[in-house]
């Protein structure tokens, strides 16, 4: 079993990623490109783990498998040693009970008549020396039997003690088997996750890339790596933030929830709250979008300029989308509608990560590339709300 660990370990060394980190703001069309062809380097690199783990788990599976069938032998064994000990000593009783009578008779004979009258009464001294050995091969008949039985005995207790040692074994060694499945399960999980997360964020990443491209192209007529993204497309600047909804009452903070980080505000309204529409807290620009993802469902990104500073802006839950990569939008734009129930796997649809309608809005310092997410050290309370479950706002325009 050492052996299959240390190859193990050996795999996931030889296949570990060997690439950079993305770069969180691109500036080029060059940084785009670059980000996404090193994506796919980790999607490919990924998918090399996740067979290596699923190939362990077989192999473990099976061993757990062949333990768990010895476990039930080894158990039917103990039960066939226990039966075996039993009916030995079932005759050991009955032996002991016939060796009790035979002896009291010759007691009871010898001191009497009847010992001497079964043994004078032979007509010849053979005959005589024959009933006396008859008694005593019964006597020593029974004792040798009675010998053999707790001989038996013997080996059955000491089987049924190896047996046990044999079964604890087996199951030390299968719950070992199920430590590493749940190991390697856990780290399948991880890079099943991380391969949804990759081949989302290599869609995401196409996506931005040819986005930008084409608006380049259009705009400027190149599209060569030295090309500045601000040149192809500007960020309006905006003098303040409006509400992404007309009303709507905070049900969930930003910080620790749950185990994990929380990097929003969660918003949510009297029913029916899924189909509100939701609009641009900020006039800006589409950077990213994520088609019904496993965790977030239909999620937005927009870049923003506000009063000269840079924000990303991020809509999560969405029931669907009602803009398009790189469109530019302003504060009266509907960007989509609330989702989280219909989409919620609670209720057949495909979004782990809510229960109920909901809007998870955000902002975060800085631009960024959607492909890496946002980051918690950049993550702000959105201007004009209180990061305080249970505030309520009933228009665009109300602050805190």
């Amino acid at each position: 079993m050492r052996k299959i660990i240390g190859c193990f370990l050996i795999i996931v060394i030889v296949f570990m990623p060997q690439v950079s980190a993305l770069i969180e703001n691109p500036k080029t069309l060059g940084d785009l490109r670059a980000n996404y062809n090193e994506l796919l380097q980790k999607q490919q690199e990924n998918e090399a783990l996740s067979e290596a783990a699923k190939k362990e788990i077989a192999e473990k599976e099976a061993a757990v498998k062949q333990a768990e069938a010895d476990i039930h032998q080894a158990e039917a064994d103990m039960e066939q040693a226990e039966e075996d000990i039993r009916v030995s000593n079932e005759k050991i009783d009955e032996l002991t009970k016939e060796a009790n009578q035979v002896l009291l008779y010759l007691q009871q004979v010898q001191g009497g008549n009847s010992y001497v009258e079964y043994v004078t009464g032979s007509s010849t001294m053979t005959e005589m020396v024959m009933r006396i050995a008859a008694i005593e091969q019964i006597s020593d008949s029974i004792q040798n039997t009675m010998e053999d039985l707790e001989e038996e005995i013997k080996k059955n207790e000491e089987l049924k003690v190896e047996l046990e040692a044999k079964k604890k074994r087996l199951e030390e060694q299968s719950v070992e088997y199920k430590r590493i499945i749940e190991e390697n399960y856990g780290k399948l999980e991880e890079y099943d996750k991380y391969a949804l997360d990759i081949d989302t964020q290599v869609e995401t990443a196409k996506n931005q890339l040819d986005s930008n491209v084409k608006i380049c192209s259009e705009n400027l007529g190149k599209t060569t790596d030295d090309v500045k993204l601000s040149d192809c497309s500007k960020v309006p600047v905006s003098s303040g933030w409006l509400k992404p909804l007309n009303y709507g009452t905070i049900t969930s903070t930003i910080g620790n929830r749950w185990g994990s980080y929380h990097n929003a505000l969660d918003i949510g309204g009297a029913s029916p709250f899924e189909g509100t529409p939701v609009y641009a807290a900020a006039a800006g620009v589409v950077s990213g979008m994520v088609y019904e993802y496993s965790c977030g469902g239909n999620m937005l990104y927009i870049d923003v300029n506000v009063d000269g500073k840079e924000y990303t802006t991020y809509y999560y839950h969405l029931l669907r989308f009602n803009v398009s990569m790189g469109q530019e939008v302003d504060t009266n734009t509907i960007i989509g509608w609330v989702g989280g129930y219909s989409t919620s796997s609670d209720h057949g649809g495909y979004d782990n990560c809510t229960t109920g309608a909901h809007l998870h809005f955000g902002v975060a310092n800085g631009y960024y590339n959607p492909s890496v997410g946002i980051l918690r050290r950049n993550v702000i309370t959105p201007p004009g709300f209180p990061n305080q479950s249970g505030w309520s706002f009933y228009s665009r325009t109300q602050m805190y």
